[in-house]
């Protein structure tokens, strides 16, 4: 089995179709090769709901985490629940962090993601990340190579540092226009905020909608130099 410690560049290959642009290769290999060892970490943006159609093909129980904050918009609380609806075998967790908003004013002041928002991703998205990957091999992800400079380079397969895990990205070969196209095709729910104007949707303190549409991540932390929460860095 591939894992972190057998780490090898060379030892998985896929073929990219017309189609899925190797994504469903990508997905059969995973569980297949991880089985209930590999587990989604959803945003549940619209890569992600490209991702939750596509996994629910391949395997129709498999392990979705949302990473929630608490302070995510109403509107990506009620996408979750129309998924759920649409897909109802799907193992769907809301995982939280140890901390209540309420402990982390207490702890470090008001508003954390104004005054070290880096502190803040790191309870609220780092540390609940980190939990639900003890004990798995491996973890899914929607990073696309056009998303920004950051993630031009990301393969399928990735070693993940960080996580100390491998990380699976089907989605690298995709551009906005395919994930749109395939969202519209099959008539698929997804977040309304998507539009208007927001192609990359997060917490809602911190983000905003996009100025530019080369950076589709441009809203996220704008006027600070801050670009990733800290999963994929």
């Amino acid at each position: 089995m591939l894992t972190y410690g057998t780490w090898n560049d060379s030892l998985v290959d896929f073929e990219v179709d017309d189609t899925y642009k190797g994504a469903l290769n990508v997905l059969k290999w995973a569980y297949d090769h991880y089985g209930e060892d590999v587990v989604y970490a959803c945003s549940f943006g619209i890569e992600g709901i490209v991702l939750i159609d596509l996994i629910a093909k391949v395997k129709p129980d498999a392990k979705i985490v949302f990473l929630d904050t608490d302070v995510h918009f109403n509107e990506t609380y009620e996408t979750i629940e129309r998924v759920k609806a649409n897909y109802p075998t799907l193992n769907i967790e809301m995982k939280k962090p140890a901390l209540t908003l309420e402990e982390q004013a207490a702890q470090f002041g008001d508003e954390l993601w104004k005054t070290n928002p880096n502190k803040c991703c790191d309870i609220r998205k780092l540390v609940p990340l980190k939990e639900t990957l003890t004990g798995a091999k491996a973890w899914i992800s929607g990073l696309r190579r056009d998303q920004s400079e950051t993630r031009k380079n990301t393969n399928f397969i990735n070693q993940d540092n960080k996580f100390q895990s491998v990380k699976i990205c089907p989605l690298i070969h995709w551009t906005w226009k395919d994930v749109w196209r395939y969202v519209s095709k099959h008539n698929l729910a997804y977040n309304p905020l998507h539009d208007t104007g927001y192609p990359s949707i997060g917490c809602s303190h911190c983000t905003k909608p996009a100025f530019t549409m080369e950076d589709l991540r441009s809203g996220r932390w704008s006027g600070s130099n801050k670009t990733e929460c800290g999963l994929h860095e």
